[in-house]
């Protein structure tokens, strides 16, 4: 006869705490940004800094000499049309020429000082591959930056106008006519707009210089400028034109060309006489040449990178 066995079995464990648990999803693209926000503060500074000098300068002047503010005061009737906007437009041109300053030294400095630093080693051993790192760079000047900078320009423009509401309350003027005249709203619908058509038409410029980060071992300003620079000697001294210097100078700033209709000659961007003209800008040949030049660059810098060592 059989003694019955003492050992008590445990009872089955339930399937679904056994399981292992589902690992959240890492976000390595969003991780990379996040990287290059933290090791470049200039990305949000810049366009900042600008900013703020902006508006105490306008204040310092409004109070030494406020008869030379007819944005922020307007109390001349005899007034030109879009005088009143003159202290709202001239900080933004300022503040977009900024940010394509902070672009071109972010995307020369991208791919290089990683490989300079030796940092690269230790990037590469991290489970991010190198098409999301080029990305994650190319992704500042094309997206970060330009919304930092449209972001810092709303901001600039709020503090201007409450100076502007201040110091005619305090002389006793009223708002509403120069509320009108002032367009605020229609003029940061111009602003956005340009910052949109100006990043998609400075793509390609964007994607060389990583290209030229990625690909240069010392002073990569020199070999982003070199090339060019060689092409127009040669052009001018044997053909006598400037067909190089013309086609840089028209990616450089025929964004606003090509984006408004200009109607007379401008002293200052964004005025009344400039009209959005998306129409035009959409069917410009330079803008999907441009566009085609800048992913082909942004593929040939990640491909580049995997082969790439530390200088």
């Amino acid at each position: 006869m059989s003694v019955p066995s003492a050992v008590v079995l445990d009872p089955p464990v339930d399937a679904r705490e056994a399981a292992p648990a589902r690992l959240a999803p890492t976000r390595p693209l969003y991780w990379s940004v996040r990287r290059e926000l933290w090791e470049n503060r200039s990305i949000h500074r810049a366009p900042l800094g600008v900013a703020v000098f902006s508006a105490v300068a306008m204040f310092v002047h409004a109070v030494t000499m406020p008869s030379h503010m007819p944005g922020m005061l307007a109390n001349d009737p005899l007034l030109a049309p879009g005088a009143v906007t003159v202290i709202y437009r001239v900080p933004a041109s300022l503040m977009l020429l900024t940010a394509f300053i902070v672009a071109v030294f972010y995307c020369l400095d991208a791919l290089s000082s990683e490989r300079r630093d030796r940092s690269i080693l230790f990037w590469k051993s991290l489970p991010v591959s190198d098409g999301t790192t080029v990305l994650a760079k190319a992704i500042v000047p094309l997206v970060i930056l330009p919304l930092v900078t449209f972001a810092a320009i709303c901001a600039m423009h709020t503090a201007l106008l409450l100076m502007s509401i201040a110091a005619r309350l305090v002389q006793g003027q009223g708002l509403a006519s120069w509320w009108n005249a002032l367009q605020l709203f229609e003029l940061w619908g111009a602003l956005l707009y340009a910052v949109v058509v100006m990043t998609l038409w400075h793509a390609p410029i964007h994607g060389f210089l990583l290209l030229v980060s990625g690909w240069a071992r010392r002073t990569a300003a020199l070999w982003a400028i070199l090339p060019l620079l060689a092409l127009g000697v040669i052009e001018y001294l044997t053909m006598n034109t400037m067909h190089v210097a013309a086609m840089v100078e028209h990616r450089v700033h025929g964004w606003y060309e090509e984006a408004f209709a200009i109607r007379v000659p401008e002293s200052v961007p964004f005025s009344a006489p400039s009209t959005m003209d998306p129409g035009k800008f959409l069917a410009t040949p330079g803008l999907w040449i441009g566009l085609a030049l800048a992913a082909v660059f942004i593929a040939a810098a990640i491909r580049m990178r995997r082969y790439r060592e530390p200088i």
